[in-house]
């Protein structure tokens, strides 16, 4: 994944996530985008924007004097892919602890 913190950072603003799951499937204009937020200013809109497409996330084409925007689908693999190895190394360390202190009980219980 490029840098997972940037795409984490990205994703943790909710209206990016809204933006994400509008243009996951289809090519958007700006405009587009923006009147799903009507209580969101354009230069804010368009902020949300730059932070998901520096992320990797989505990716911009400008087609005349409108930019459409569409979200990179390998990004969003990459980014299922780091989290589903980031939780079968916490869920496997988990385990080991969970063994290493049921064996510690069962050590102090035949010495007693």
């Amino acid at each position: 994944m490029r840098e997972s913190g940037a795409v984490l950072n990205a994703l943790a603003d909710p209206r990016r996530r809204a933006i994400l799951r509008l243009v996951r499937d289809v090519e958007r204009p700006a405009g587009h985008i923006a009147a799903h937020f009507p209580d969101v200013t354009g230069p804010a809109i368009s902020q949300h924007l730059r932070v998901l497409r520096e992320a990797g996330l989505i990716v911009e084409r400008r087609s005349g004097t409108r930019r459409l925007y569409r979200a990179r689908p390998e990004a969003l693999r990459e980014l299922r892919a780091w989290l589903r190895d980031f939780w079968d190394e916490a869920l496997d360390d988990l385990k080991q602890a969970a063994e290493d202190q049921n064996d510690a009980e069962g050590a102090t219980r035949e010495h007693q």
